[in-house]
């Protein structure tokens, strides 16, 4: 026990060590790719206008005319010290900007995983218990359509769909525009709850609901798809077969032995998709004009906002990167079959 334990935290101080040269790598792709990028952060905060002297002015306040040697060290510098500067656009702060954007994102990627996780664990077990069947070929092709599907296609259809023909569902928007919205953590569902107000909980449940089961659906076919196969394995393995023979329930079999090895893939399958929404979902919050990160993105490149860009791109990097690291600990710690 104790020597595994040892081998575990050496790969994880292994795994560890890698993270600041990969975020070095992201942060030198990204500062490269900006520059090279055509357009002027200039032209899109004065407009194509204005005169030259307040164009100058504006550049030396950016630090747009120093050598790019020189905002690179800057740059690297600033991020070394947690501080991402100020937006092109707005002056304010990029991490306050990011900070109030980000609970917005993990709430809908939460709920949006928890009903891919329902549905994808319904649809694979009635898939299993269906095999062969006619049920089981539906399953599945509603497992790959689901995969297929551009995410802000589906958006669009659902909005279509649920919000322009049957009218039951806000067509975007995260809160009533005339209602006040609670102020605590920015997670508006469990704001709601702990100020008791369930007016605004059924609002914020109310504009979540269809973004999240659309997105849910869209990323279940992952899910189904994964649960079935690797459930499929487990049922005919020889310890699984070895604890028929000893005349153990069915029941006990699948709940204690089947169900928790095929559990496994599932815990990587969850950790990498919530990590993938944080700065994947671009297209489908701007559909649904949610106001995440992935929207606050949208409009920093649109407005060529060079530092609020690369604050999101990086610090939504670290995240990745932290997540990735969570579950590849997670599954070594869980399952001692993996070789590190």
């Amino acid at each position: 026990m104790s020597r595994n334990l040892n081998k575990l935290f050496n790969y994880s101080l292994l795994k560890i060590s890698l993270i600041p040269l990969m975020l070095w790598i992201i942060s030198s792709l990204v500062f490269i790719l900006l520059r090279v990028a055509p357009g002027d952060p200039v032209d899109a905060i004065l407009g194509s206008g204005a005169n030259e002297v307040s164009r100058e002015i504006l550049r030396n306040k950016l630090g747009l005319n120093e050598s790019l040697i020189n905002q690179y060290f800057s740059y690297i510098n600033d991020i070394l010290h947690f501080n991402f500067g100020l937006s092109l656009s707005t002056q304010e702060p990029v991490i306050n900007i990011i900070l109030k954007s980000l609970p917005a994102s993990i709430e809908l990627g939460f709920f949006s995983i928890l009903t891919a996780m329902l549905i994808g664990f319904l649809l694979g077990s009635i898939g299993l218990r269906n095999r062969g069947k006619k049920t089981d070929y539906i399953v599945r092709i509603i497992g790959v359509a689901t995969y297929a599907i551009p995410p802000f296609w589906g958006a669009m259809l659902a909005q279509l769909l649920f919000s322009v023909y049957f009218n039951i569902s806000p067509i975007g928007g995260r809160f009533p525009i005339f209602e006040q919205q609670p102020h605590l953590t920015g997670f508006l569902v469990l704001d709601s709850i702990l100020s008791n107000n369930f007016v605004a909980l059924k609002g914020s449940l109310y504009h979540l609901a269809l973004p999240s089961i659309t997105l849910g659906f869209l990323l279940s076919g992952i899910f189904s798809r994964s649960l079935r196969v690797n459930l499929d394995k487990t049922l005919k393995s020889d310890y699984v077969n070895a604890a028929i023979c000893r005349g153990i329930s069915s029941r006990k079999i699948f709940l204690n032995h089947a169900l928790p090895n095929a559990l496994l893939p599932i815990v990587t399958i969850s950790g990498l998709t919530m990590a993938s929404l944080a700065g994947g979902a671009l297209l489908f919050e701007v559909t649904f004009s949610w106001p995440g990160i992935a929207l606050r993105l949208h409009e920093a490149i649109s407005q060529r906002d060079y530092t609020l860009v690369q604050g999101i791109v990086i610090f939504t990097s670290m995240i990745i990167v932290s997540l990735n690291l969570f579950v590849d600990i997670l599954v070594a710690y869980l399952d001692p079959r993996i070789e590190y």
